[in-house]
């Protein structure tokens, strides 16, 4: 059985960008093919026994036409062709997941998205960001860009000896801000921006937060969050005071907050790497070895310490995946060795897709609340018109990662049922009886049903994973 549910969405990375080549590491590794929808390059032939889907070429995106360089904006240009291709860097400029680009990204040629997924924006929407934030790249090349097992060999292998699934989506077409409050409460409650952009949406959000629910039937839960560096915008400590963690933490996005200051400061605690919360561990580390880690636990990305793997905002601030996926590697790995691997459930998945490319369609998925975009500006595509298309929350986002990690978790096995992360809050609902929290969050499947063998547990005895890599080259100033 499953006592202890621990969930984790790092920054900004779609599913093609991360796990796309999986087909081909199980060939160059000797492990059994199986269905698996990553870039359509790394698919075996049709043949005897082969599981679609097949090879196709490799995708690729109408560039912008070379006779346009800056300051123009990018002149869509179907003659100009960016091909997906593995990246070196293991470091690159930020695209843009925003309510606009993501719509874009869906039709360059239709952007209020009324007809079929033709996914043909994600170039032109990198470097029409690129010229404006006077990026390097100013084609919006690293959009179809992807890694591999020689850049996350900890990911692949886990993704391989446990759970995943190439059908698992952020919950709306937009930013990191919504995104996660869909992760907290399965609603972002009508916004696409984050809370202050414009006049409709300066309250925060009155949603119920599954930490209230859990609060209400007496199930323990904690925050983790990094507390950063003090004189960076951190947290001064130790000991670190709960309203600046709060600070940090994408609960703050809801009215509740304040009383989880007041009432519950000792439900936020801090994690990191060693040396992050001074001479003494944090307190992710120290519950695992005092036997004091709650039944559900949320883990912040380390933002500000730069361990989150989103992509670079600022050329002279670079964002290297490999250590990001080196500090959750660690966190995953205290966890197998702990007291509470027996009874856990690691759930790792990516807040939204961050403008990098995938070939899958968002998917149709069932409005929360029946809110529409409240916060949409006068020049933002949809506006005005809350039920044609995707202009509602009447669509998921775009595919992101998922690794799911337990003694329970069936071995090497791909999940292909339509989901997103509001099915972590489904999991926990399901676990512990809780009540839905939006319409979302109950249509989503029952993660329970398919991701885990409670018969035959397979992974009693956890895996030894290789220690994840951290040579790869990080450089902003070319590509590939």
């Amino acid at each position: 059985m499953i006592n202890h549910i621990i969930f984790m969405a790092q920054e900004n990375r779609s599913f093609d960008s991360y796990f796309g080549a999986m087909r081909a590491y199980w060939a160059a590794n000797g492990i059994p093919d199986q269905s698996f929808n990553g870039l359509p390059q790394f698919n075996p032939m049709q043949g005897p026994g082969v599981q679609p889907p097949y090879y196709g070429p490799p995708p690729s995106n109408p560039g912008c036409d070379p006779n346009d360089p800056p300051p123009s904006d990018c002149v869509f240009d179907t003659n100009n062709p960016v091909t997906s291709y593995h990246l070196i860097t293991q470091c690159i400029e930020n695209p843009s997941p925003f309510w606009n680009e993501s719509h874009v990204d869906w039709d360059y040629n239709l952007q209020n998205d009324t007809g079929p997924f033709m996914g043909n924006g994600f170039v032109w929407t990198a470097a029409h960001d690129g010229r404006a934030d006077n990026y390097y790249d100013v084609n919006g090349v690293r959009a179809m860009g992807y890694y591999d097992w020689t850049d996350l060999n900890y990911y692949y292998f886990m993704a391989t000896d446990f759970a995943t699934s190439d059908s698992f989506f952020n919950p709306a077409m937009s930013r990191t801000e919504p995104n996660r409050q869909y992760l907290i409460a399965a609603t972002s409650q009508g916004y696409v921006y984050p809370i202050g952009s414009n006049g409709n949406d300066q309250k925060k959000l009155t949603a119920t937060t599954i930490f209230q629910e859990l609060l209400n039937a007496g199930i323990s839960w904690k925050i983790y969050v990094n507390p950063g560096v003090a004189s960076n915008g951190g947290c001064p400590g130790p000991p670190y005071q709960a309203a600046c963690l709060v600070g940090l933490s994408y609960i703050s996005d809801f009215q509740w907050s304040q009383t989880l200051i007041d009432d519950y400061p000792n439900n936020i605690g801090t994690i990191g790497p060693p040396g992050t919360c001074g001479s003494s561990p944090c307190d992710f580390e120290n519950d695992l070895a005092q036997g004091t880690l709650p039944q559900v636990a949320q883990i912040e990305p380390a933002s500000d310490v730069g361990l989150d793997e989103h992509p670079s905002d600022f050329d002279q601030f670079p964002i290297n995946i490999q250590l990001g996926a080196q500090f959750t590697a660690g966190i995953i790995n205290s966890l197998m060795t702990s007291q509470y691997w027996k009874d856990s459930a690691f759930i790792l998945t990516y807040d939204e897709f961050g403008g990098t490319y995938d070939h899958v369609s968002p998917q149709p998925a069932v409005s929360p609340d029946a809110i529409p975009p409240v916060d949409l500006e006068p020049t933002d595509i949809c506006y005005g018109t809350p039920d044609i298309g995707t202009c509602n929350f009447n669509y998921s986002g775009y595919r992101v990662p998922l690794i799911v990690i337990s003694p329970y978790a069936k071995e090497n096995y791909v999940d292909h049922n339509v989901a997103d992360t509001t099915a972590i809050l489904k999991l926990i609902e399901t676990r512990f009886n809780l009540p839905a929290l939006t319409a979302r969050d109950a249509a989503q499947i029952d993660m329970s049903k398919y991701f885990f063998d409670f018969t035959n547990p397979p992974w009693m005895t956890p895996p030894t994973p290789p220690a994840q890599l951290t040579n790869g080259a990080c450089y902003l100033n070319k590509l590939p």
